[in-house]
Parts: C-alpha cells; structure tokens; sequence
C-alpha cells in the first residue's frame, strides 16, 4: 500500500474526480445537478484513497489537507457567499458603453474584495436590468464573465479560491498586491475592447430600442449595505488572524479555538449575517440558495482527499518533469484551470515548483514565497485566475453568471461558441501579452 501512495497510480482518483466536475455538467446536466450526486462521487473517490493514505502512512498528509486547508476553504467561501448574498443592488440606468464599461470596471475592482462569485452575483442582475430594452448584450455577459468573475479577482487572497490556498501555503496576504501591473495591464486592455466593441453595439440598435432605454429608468438603490461592514471585517480577519501575524496559532499544542481563531470569527460573521440580514433581501430580491455553497463544500471535499497523493507525488517527482521555464508554469497552470478547476490545478503546480531542486529554484533567480521562486508563484497566481475565464467551466461563477443571464432571456453561446466566438480570439491574445511582458 505503501508503495502504491507514492505512486503514478494514486493520481488516477485526483484525475477521476477532476474529469468527473469538467464533464458532467456537460454529458448529464441533469443528473449532476443534484448534490447527493456530487457527494456520491467524492465519497466513492475520496474514501478508498483515504483508507490507502492510512494505511501507506499518510495519516499527517491526509489531516493536513482535510483540517489545515479543507476546513479554512471552505469557511472563507461560506462567509464571503453568505454575507455577498445579502447584498442586494438595484436599478435601471441607461445602458450607454460608458455606463455598462463602468459597471465592468466596479466588478473588476470588488472582485479582488469580495471575491469573483460574490461581485459577480452582486452586480450581474443590475447590469443585464440596466441592458434588457438593448438588442446586443451577448458580449456584455462575456466580458462580464472574464473581467469580474475572472480577471479582476487577483490582488487579494479572497479573490479568487486558488489564492487563499496559496496564501495557507506561505504568501502574504500583501504580497498579492505585487500582482498589481498584471492586473491594470489586463483590465485595462479588455475594458478598452469592450468599450469599443460596445460602441459599435450601441450604434447599431434600433431608435425604438434606444427609446425604451431612455424612459425606463430606476436610479440605481443599495440594499442590506450593513454587510459591507462585515465584508470589511472578513478582510481584516483574513489579513491579520494568521499565523504570520499571530505565530502562537501554529504552534504545537495550541488550543483548538486559537489554531481556528480565524475560522471562529468567518463563522461568526457568517451568523451574524443570516441575523441582521432581511429575508426579502436575501431570499426574495437576491434569490439566495444554499445549494452553490453545498455543491463546493461536497466536490471539494472529494478534491481535496485525492489530491493528497497527487500532491506528494508531485512534489516528489517535480525536479524530473522538465519544467525549466516560468512560461511552462504560466501556461500548463492556465490550461488544466480551463478545463479543470484552476484551486486545484494551482495546489499542483505549486507542489511541482516547491519539489524542484536546489539549484533548479536558484535558475529562476529572486526570492522564495511560499518555498517557491517568487517568478512561479506568480506564474502560477495568472495562469490559474486568468484562464479561469477560457470556458464555463475554468471558475465557478462563469456558469453561473451564464445561467442567470439564460434566466433573463438571453440566448448564450454553447460551450464550444463560448471559445471560438470569445476566449479565443479575445482573451488569450490577452493573455500572451501578458506572459511576453510580465514573465
């Protein structure tokens, strides 16, 4: 058993479990949908490898994955996800390029705040309100899509799930800020294509069309703004209730309460949320549903079991793989978070960079973060939140943000029409420029 955990082979219910979330929304949509599905799956997945673990003597690595990143995940994702969801903005502005560019450009910027899922579900509903009486709206839900379920998560360890799991890993909550060029660079370059795009767009509407968006107007109305604060204090629970701010959480023998202080006070907020929170906000204006966060906490609890294999081997074996090259990291990081799901394709990656000699490390030059050459790290950080955006199925809100934009009316390009009509042709000429500048 021992030999078969430290073996290619214990990577087959890792690929099985990621293989099982890229294809089944697509080939039993139906079936899929219902989370004792999922569960069924992970359970089916992740408890053999759990009982191989045990018995191969990776009891250490197996506790560390469920308690010391499972458990921290998702905490974050439910209090970000509840206290987003009693947010509620409301209105009907007029749709000109300036107004819908704008809207994308707030998106990009809270996303790094309140994470991809809660900005993108704060603002989609307004944006497609504002933009119902228009005829051409299909791309405005694309760049929706790349911009603030994507693009613009990357400045803090809340933006996007596969920062955190970096940030548990050793990076600092500010040392996602030095990403910051990338992320001007990137906004600014797809916010400019679509304010062209746009206006083109809106030149070729009809007057009638035009008309109906100049009578119907609603100023735009904020609701549930007492979340905002407890947004705010999630930041700083997340910024300074660490180890590296308080060394006493990691140390040996420390109380359960300190080691999950953190924990306590997301939880904590979490409550106090649901409380103070209207339910015609949350549940009437915001249609809240328990099940996104259901569905994360049971596929990711399956991820997380058979990753751990995964990882040591990984880890093990980085240093014969013939990554020699920060792009190698850039692109390999984005194209399995396009089709997979990039928390886990990231968690990879960096145990790939953190197995690579001592001398292969020093060829990439500059310091270490999170034991790894500060280069890759953020190799890893844009290839993972980027290519997010390469199909519906690189981050969670992209489908999300689809199927609510499907819910208005609008008719969406299919999977396959998603990369030819956009991510193609828009974002990954992008998305080079970006490597031939920056890495």
């Amino acid at each position: 058993m021992e030999h078969f955990v430290h073996s290619a082979w214990s990577m087959i219910p890792f690929g099985l479990m990621l293989l099982a979330i890229a294809i089944g929304p697509l080939v039993a949509e139906h079936w899929w949908e219902d989370n004792k599905h999922k569960l069924t799956v992970a359970l089916l997945l992740g408890i053999p490898t759990a009982i191989c673990l045990i018995l191969g003597g990776m009891v250490h690595d197996l506790e560390h994955q469920l308690f010391g990143d499972y458990i921290p995940f998702i905490i974050l994702l439910l209090a970000l996800y509840v206290i987003t969801g009693g947010i509620h903005l409301a209105g009907d502005i007029k749709a000109k390029p300036w107004v819908n560019t704008t809207f994308l450009a707030l998106g990009w910027v809270l996303a790094s705040i309140m994470g991809t899922t809660g900005a993108a579900m704060l603002l989609i509903r307004p944006l497609l309100t504002t933009n119902q009486q228009r005829e051409h709206k299909v791309h405005t839900v694309l760049f929706f899509i790349a911009l603030v379920a994507n693009c613009g998560g990357l400045l803090t360890p809340l933006g996007d799930p596969p920062l955190f799991m970096l940030f548990l890993r050793g990076a600092e909550f500010t040392w996602f800020l030095s990403l910051l060029p990338q992320w001007l660079f990137t906004g600014a370059v797809l916010l400019m294509i679509y304010f062209a795009l746009d206006t083109y767009y809106y030149k070729k509407e009809h007057w009638t069309a035009i008309s109906a968006d100049h009578r119907e107007h609603k100023p735009l109305c904020l609701k549930g703004g007492i979340n905002l604060l407890y947004l705010l204090c999630v930041v700083l629970a997340v910024a300074f209730v660490n180890v590296g701010m308080i060394p006493a959480m990691g140390e040996p023998g420390a109380p359960l309460w300190l080691q999950y202080l953190r924990e306590i006070i997301l939880l904590s907020l979490t409550f106090i949320s649901i409380y103070t929170t209207k339910r015609k906000v949350r549940y009437e204006l915001n249609h809240f549903s328990w099940s996104p966060i259901v569905e994360v906490a049971v596929l990711f609890l399956g991820i997380f079991t058979t990753m751990t294999p995964a990882l040591a081997y990984l880890s093990d074996n980085a240093a014969a793989l013939g990554l020699n090259q920060t792009w190698h990291f850039y692109y390999l990081t984005g194209a399995l978070s396009s089709f997979l799901d990039n928390t886990p394709t990231a968690v990879a990656f960096h145990s790939v960079a953190a197995g690579l000699t001592p001398d292969q490390m020093a060829a990439f030059g500059g310091n270490l973060v999170a034991g790894v050459p500060e280069v890759l790290l953020q190799a890893i950080c844009l290839g993972a939140v980027f290519f997010g955006a390469m199909t519906y199925i690189g981050n969670g809100p992209n489908f999300m943000v689809k199927a609510i934009a499907e819910e208005s009316g609008i008719k969406m390009p299919s999977f396959f029409g998603y990369m030819f009509r956009f991510s193609l042709i828009v974002l990954l000429p992008v998305y080079i420029l970006v490597q031939l500048i920056f890495l």
